[in-house]
């Protein structure tokens, strides 16, 4: 058991309270990524969490995560807005957060879908871009000239 999975919400910063979401494991989530600690981040994951990217597949366990998020998030911050959690048959929780996100060279509403285990780790996290057909298609070609 590490630290990052049982944090109480008096524990986390204040800026890092969202409407409607009161899951330690979610808070700390944005609390540690907008950090930049990335080896925080991904220890909420369960070891076989899953995250899916927007324009990636799905990446698998705490270290791939970990080595994701220390190449692709160093520019990155997420600002949270409001949420709504529910528990699903099989005593998890789904958890649906929207904000928006903002990058060197864009900033774009988002909706981050959630499911924590009964350990209350990140089971599954996808991160969904909420633009236009358009506007998708250049942050696509924006993010790969970006890697040239």
């Amino acid at each position: 058991m590490t630290s990052a999975e049982f944090i109480s919400p008096t524990q986390l910063k204040e800026e890092f309270q969202i409407e409607g979401i009161r899951e330690p494991s979610i808070l700390r989530y944005f609390e540690t990524l907008n950090a930049g600690e990335f080896e925080a981040t991904a220890a909420l994951f369960a070891v076989d969490g899953v995250m899916r990217p927007p324009f990636e597949s799905d990446i698998v366990g705490k270290d791939a995560i970990a080595a994701y998020l220390k190449q692709e998030g160093q520019n990155i911050k997420a600002y949270p807005n409001t949420g709504i959690a529910e528990t699903l048959e099989n005593a998890t929780i789904q958890v649906q957060v929207t904000g928006k996100a903002q990058t060197s060279w864009c900033s774009v509403n988002v909706l981050w879908l959630f499911i924590l285990n009964q350990q209350r780790q990140i089971f599954y996290t996808r991160i969904k871009l909420l633009a236009s057909p358009q506007e998708l298609y250049q942050f696509k070609i924006q993010n790969e000239e970006s890697l040239i």
